[in-house]
């Protein structure tokens, strides 16, 4: 992870360079979101997303509510009118994500594994979804590269994040990182 976090931060700083750029001058501050998740072991940690919405995109959630297209505790929307015009961009090709590697450098994230859940979601996991939290959660994981922009019940989330975690292997991380490369370069996942 941390090899690999670095690499492709040596990589990639160009491109989050342009895009911190892009985010000061169409959006202006911050420039950074800090997301606060749940890891491993219900361990909280922050993490960090380059911003794509409206500085108050938290505190407009709630009456938006009612348009989630998302089964379950995790709120997605794909018009999202929080969002702003460069972040939509930025989301695309994902790149919305690379500061991500920095809380893999902390130990906090691995490069693949579920999605860490939020404090607000996770109060809404059934008891099976919980076990999604036996392994450190990831920037990309199969629900990146299987389906999505496709799926729609958080039940079906979960049941990718359980089947990585059952399957696990060195050689399972390597083929999602692959795959991960032409579903952002394909901006679907």
């Amino acid at each position: 992870d941390i090899i690999g976090a670095l690499v492709a931060l040596a990589i990639f700083s160009p491109l989050m360079v342009a895009a911190a750029l892009g985010i000061w001058i169409t959006a202006g501050r911050p420039i950074l979101y800090e997301w606060n998740v749940v890891g491993l072991d219900k361990k909280r940690f922050n993490s960090w997303k380059f911003r794509t919405m409206v500085c108050d995109a938290d505190a407009l959630k709630s009456s938006l509510l009612d348009r989630n297209e998302m089964k379950g505790p995790v709120f997605k929307i794909k018009e999202d009118p929080r969002i702003i015009r460069f972040g939509r961009w930025l989301r695309k090709w994902s790149i919305d994500e690379l500061p991500q590697l920095f809380s893999v450098l902390k130990g906090d994230m691995s490069l693949v594994g579920p999605r860490p859940a939020g404090p607000t979601e996770l109060k809404r996991y059934e008891s099976w979804h919980r076990r999604k939290l036996s392994v450190k959660p990831g920037i990309t994981c199969l629900w990146q590269v299987d389906g999505r922009n496709r799926i729609s019940d958080f039940d079906e989330w979960v049941r990718l994040d359980l089947e990585y975690i059952d399957n696990w292997s060195l050689w399972l991380d390597f083929k999602i990182l692959v795959r991960t490369i032409p579903a952002v370069i394909s901006g679907k996942g």
